[in-house]
């Protein structure tokens, strides 16, 4: 007695995966194919070695003329003045800057080269899914990127052992470093899925990292007579009539003035997703009074865009400190500006993600093959 048995082949599902596994299905084993794959690739390129080498040479050469720089304008030839905060700051900024020069040459052709080179198909026929595909890709073109920061951490310590800087704000920074450079990649992951040509897509990517590292500063600052608007304002002014040509120091009194108020709370929110921004805004708040000590621009940074969402300074003081001559002058009842300690980091770092999320999605349905809609006969690629 015999029995014949029938046995079913499982469906192609929706969008070209195997059957029991959906388009945003993810395995480990799936990604750290793809990602070996891919970091395979780059290894072996020569290009890769030498631009890693090149940009080693290149932030050492700026540390140290940074470091010297500093020694001959404080006059400190024994290095007894702290220097970490102005090293810190611009190794910090120079890193951020050619992270975003060479994060988008990392992925910016990691989909439509691949497509051109005939190799993309080959990776979809398999049981591997587009996000799988997608975020393996992904995986590879940020540790990639993550390679060049790992060779600035020494010139970083450096500065830290330069006094300055704690070792909480180090910690933050290259982090916040390691996220942007993360979201770079992503946003370039995006248009090498939507655009044919490698330069095309690369060209966008430049376009989006530029339109948030400068034009929203721009749109900020050509919003400043907008949000500008005259209001009465408790000013500690001089007397009626006294002039500061007079030898003897002005009589205060509080006035009341319709002057031109600058709202920058409203309008804040255009320089968070910097870059710039969210790397400075990240580390701890420093004193005001200490800004200028050690020539930390970082910490001018985060001081000018936590002033920016304060907003309006209230009362202010136009009689105090101003007389150059001699006799006692009356203290200023106004009391200096604080900075708000809200943060604004979170939400330029939120916005940066949900760009890089926006490409990865982008990404990941671009790479769906959809065989039940194709003709027949239809190449998918």
């Amino acid at each position: 007695m015999s029995v014949d048995l029938e046995i079913a082949e499982p469906a192609p599902a929706d969008g070209g995966v195997p059957a029991g596994r959906g388009t945003w299905s993810l395995s480990w084993h799936g990604l750290r194919t793809v990602t070996v794959l891919e970091l395979r690739q780059r290894v072996r390129s020569t290009r890769w070695k030498t631009a890693l080498i090149v940009w080693f040479v290149v932030v050492g050469v700026i540390t140290m003329l940074t470091t010297g720089a500093f020694a001959i304008i404080s006059g400190d030839q024994s290095g007894d003045e702290p220097f970490g905060g102005m090293v810190y700051s611009i190794v910090v900024g120079f890193v951020l800057f050619l992270g975003l020069l060479v994060a988008p040459t990392l992925s910016s052709g990691a989909i439509n080269g691949d497509r051109n080179a005939g190799t993309l198909a080959t990776l979809q026929v398999t049981l591997l899914t587009p996000a799988e595909i997608v975020l393996g890709k992904l995986a590879a073109a940020w540790i990639a990127a993550l390679a060049f920061l790992v060779a600035s951490i020494p010139f970083l310590v450096w500065a830290l052992v330069g006094g300055g800087v704690s070792w909480l704000a180090l910690l933050t920074t290259v982090l916040m470093l390691a996220l942007v450079l993360g979201v770079v990649c992503a946003i370039g992951l995006g248009f090498s899925a939507v655009v044919a040509k490698t330069s095309g897509s690369a060209v966008l990517t430049y376009l989006t990292v530029g339109g948030i590292t400068a034009v929203l500063p721009i749109l900020f600052g050509l919003l400043i007579p907008a949000t500008t608007t005259p209001q009465e304002v408790r000013v500690w002014n001089v007397e009626a009539g006294y002039t500061w040509e007079e030898t003897t120091p002005p009589e205060c009194e509080w006035q009341t003035e319709e002057i031109d108020v600058w709202h920058s709370e409203r309008t804040w929110w255009l320089l968070a997703p910097n870059p710039f921004v969210v790397v400075a805004d990240a580390q701890p708040l420093r004193d005001p009074e200490a800004l200028s000590e050690d020539g930390n621009v970082l910490a001018m940074l985060q001081y000018g865009v936590r002033f920016a969402r304060t907003g309006d300074p209230g009362p202010q003081d136009w009689c105090s400190g101003y007389y150059m001559g001699e006799g006692p002058q009356a203290e200023s009842p106004v009391e200096p500006v604080e900075v708000t300690d809200q943060l604004v980091w979170p939400w330029g770092l939120g916005f940066d993600l949900l760009l890089g999320a926006a490409g990865v999605v982008v990404a990941v349905n671009r790479l769906r093959v959809p065989t039940a809609q194709l003709p027949q006969g239809t190449r998918v690629a």
